[in-house]
């Protein structure tokens, strides 16, 4: 078992692009990669990992992607104890076609982990994008990586790794 859990929920498959990049980036020796639909049977799944990168992408009026859903909610119900656990969020969404609801299911995820005792990492500044409005922006901040592969996918690279360098003070498994 590598020391960080990389989960991801992917409907059209963006998602699990980009939760591959992240992998190949850390490493598949110190990086589990896990589908929510293929890999994913309970909350134990995440427990077993101190280091989660959580990566959502944000569904109609700012919704979580659906093989997050029940999870989330199974989560909510069940209070599981996530003390101690380090958590960095990312998610795609579309800030021309969504700008009212821009990564919105990081702000879902945020709060929910936060909840349950996480310590939570990875913000990145709002100033490089472009959107109307987002319910994942805490102090002017997103709380996780939002990347846009609709209009700004060229950037997708440069973010990630940005992202992956500001996450090596708090995932020691990140060289």
């Amino acid at each position: 078992m590598a020391d960080i859990g990389l989960f991801y929920g992917s409907t059209s498959g963006v998602t699990e692009e980009i939760a591959e990049k992240i992998q190949a980036a850390i490493g598949e020796d110190r990086c589990d990669l896990y589908s929510m639909e293929a890999d994913f049977d309970d909350v134990d799944d995440l427990l077993k990992y101190d280091y989660l990168i959580l990566g959502c992408s944000t569904w109609g009026a700012g919704e979580l992607q659906n093989d997050w859903r029940e999870p989330m909610f199974d989560m909510e119900m069940d209070k599981p104890d996530f003390s101690g656990k380090t958590i960095a969020l990312f998610g795609p969404g579309d800030c021309e076609g969504h700008s009212k609801h821009f990564v919105g299911a990081l702000g879902l995820m945020y709060d929910q982990f936060k909840a349950l005792g996480a310590t939570l990492v990875g913000a990145v500044s709002a100033d490089d994008y472009s959107f109307e409005k987002s319910t994942a922006l805490r102090d002017g901040q997103f709380v996780g990586l939002p990347l846009d592969e609709v209009n700004e996918s060229e950037k997708t690279d440069q973010r990630i790794a940005n992202w992956l360098e500001t996450l090596k003070a708090d995932f020691p498994a990140i060289a």
